[in-house]
């Protein structure tokens, strides 16, 4: 079983917890963790650019001039690619697919690998659990500065409304629960700040 700190309410390491070595102590495999988090930002890209080809740009269709005799080179319309303000060859449009294909196996094993090296490189913390009294940034921030934590990504069993309204406005700071944690938060993120019911829901999750 791994070892995972237990943080009390000044951010000291008072004793350790246990958990899946299936999901935080597993190798580390960069190959897959890299893929798993490009293909997590290549689904989260949308279909924003539009370019024009040759048919849809707006050029008159008659021939430049004549085929032969002039010297110049042979030219059909005015909407060609290979002239300034012609169409595009192959062009973006908005339908553009994205997406890359990862399955749930390789998905569920990459994450297991990016929590496994969080908890080596202590990176990864556990408390008993995180909550504040009233929606207010100030409550939440003092909590984190107490625990030494500035840029901190906190994965909580639950996230009331005091929490999350409370997290808005933190720049370095991120509240979820354990389904919307994701390979590029966990990268990008220099502490992961787990509570404890929110380890039993990762390991059932990613086991």
């Amino acid at each position: 079983m791994a070892q995972l700190e237990l943080l009390n309410e000044q951010g000291q390491a008072t004793a350790k917890v246990e958990a899946s070595d299936v999901v935080f102590g597993r190798e580390y495999n960069e190959a897959l963790v890299h893929q798993v988090v490009v293909a997590y930002q290549a689904n989260a890209r949308q279909g924003t650019r539009a370019q024009k080809d040759r048919e849809t740009v707006k050029h008159t269709t008659k021939k430049p001039w004549r085929q032969k005799g002039t010297g110049r080179a042979r030219a059909g319309m005015s909407s060609s690619p290979l002239w300034r303000g012609g169409g595009r060859i192959f062009p973006n449009s908005p339908d553009e697919n994205f997406t890359h294909k990862v399955n749930k196996k390789m998905y569920r094993a990459g994450m297991a690998a990016i929590f496994s090296q969080l908890a080596r490189e202590g990176r990864l913390a556990v408390v008993d659990s995180i909550s504040i009294e009233a929606p207010k940034t100030k409550l939440l921030a003092a909590k984190l500065k107490a625990l030494n934590l500035d840029h901190v990504l906190v994965i909580a069993d639950t996230v009331d409304d005091n929490l999350a309204l409370a997290s808005r406005n933190l720049p370095n700071v991120l509240v979820v629960e354990p389904r919307y944690a994701d390979p590029l938060s966990l990268v990008f993120y220099k502490k992961v700040l787990v509570t404890k019911g929110a380890i039993a829901k990762l390991q059932e999750m990613f086991a």
